[in-house]
């Protein structure tokens, strides 16, 4: 980090400037140019609060040299996580799949998707159990009954399950559940990324529909700096001023992360487009980008879902999609499933 002072800055103010920093940990060196002083920052600078430097009298502007991310960083961590989920692993090299309802509605519902899901070729099972909706008057999920319903849906197919949490009050619920998923309205929820960063489980990371690639960085550090590594990326769509889609997927998201991160990625080509003629060429790309994981959103009669029927694919139709996903693994030499 290089802190560039203002022209003719007073000594005294300078002096506390650098006595502040070296109480932060970091060391202070004072560098007089022809035309502009600067301050270089050496040590770890993620800590420090570039606005409340700018505050500050003798301060003209702050610039970073590196990100302000470091557990999530690839450059402090080159070799990529592989996270272990029961006897599936994901970041490996090998591609997860993740089907399942958007929302758990009833046990023959959940039951019939899952048992259609695994018999397809899912690794891993997906569904609502708390389901954040912009009307309050939609379907908001069964809560802790949902939750029970997918642990006897993974017992009777094997899949290790995945499901939304929306508030860290409710975590003692998710205690056997085996990833857990933050939304992307909820992926700036600070306290709950905090809340997480304790649990030691593996947190599935939606993307924020507005936000940009290094926010979402920053969300996972808040996990990680908790203690908790176990964090996968999902990239879900963003919204732009496209309205043919529900949202923009931007599957360039799937490289830039891993260039810039050694945590696994996944993508949910459901949520980003919305229109289900359009999942199978979005998981294709998916995987021809490198996405560890895919996470489909598959109904056993979506024309009576709860939620997202529109977005939600058949039985059939996923067992259309995944003959595709397994050539193209083929093809690459990407192993599905373990």
């Amino acid at each position: 980090m290089v802190i560039i002072l203002k022209k003719n800055a007073d000594k005294a103010s300078v002096s506390r400037l650098e006595e502040m920093l070296k109480n932060k940990g970091v060391s202070a060196n004072h560098i007089e140019g022809a035309t502009q002083n600067i301050i270089g920052l050496v040590g770890d600078t993620s800590a420090i609060d570039v606005e409340n430097l700018l505050a500050q009298d003798c301060v003209e502007n702050v610039r970073r040299v590196q990100e302000p991310y470091k557990k999530a960083n690839r450059k402090f961590h080159p070799d990529d996580t592989v996270i272990p989920v029961r006897d599936t692993i994901i970041g490996n090299g090998s591609l997860q799949v993740i089907a399942g309802p958007c929302s758990v509605e009833n046990e023959d519902q959940i039951m019939t998707t899952a048992i259609a899901c695994k018999k397809a070729g899912a690794t891993m099972l997906r569904g609502g159990a708390f389901k954040p909706r912009t009307s309050p008057y939609s379907f908001q999920g069964l809560g802790k009954e949902g939750i029970e319903l997918l642990i006897k849906a993974r017992k009777e197919t094997g899949l290790p399950i995945v499901t939304e949490i929306m508030n860290g009050a409710d975590l003692d619920l998710f205690a056997d559940v085996d990833v857990i998923q933050v939304g992307a309205r909820n992926m700036q929820n600070f306290e709950l990324l905090k809340a997480l960063g304790k649990c030691g489980k593996p947190v599935l990371l939606k993307r924020g529909l507005a936000n940009t690639l290094e926010e979402l960085l920053m969300s996972a550090e808040y996990i990680m700096a908790g203690g908790n590594m176990n964090v996968i990326f999902c990239e879900r769509g963003i919204r732009t001023f496209e309205t043919m889609t529900r949202n923009t997927l931007d599957i360039s998201a799937v490289p830039l992360l891993k260039q810039k991160s050694h945590l696994p990625v996944c993508v949910d080509p459901s949520h980003a487009t919305g229109i289900i003629s359009l999942i199978e060429p979005m998981s294709l790309s998916a995987v021809v980008a490198g996405a560890d994981a895919l996470e489909i959103e598959v109904h056993c009669d979506p024309k009576s879902a709860l939620s997202d029927g529109g977005q939600q694919l058949t039985p059939e139709k996923f067992t259309e999609v995944m003959t595709k996903i397994k050539d193209i693994c083929a093809y690459l030499g990407r192993p599905l499933g373990k």
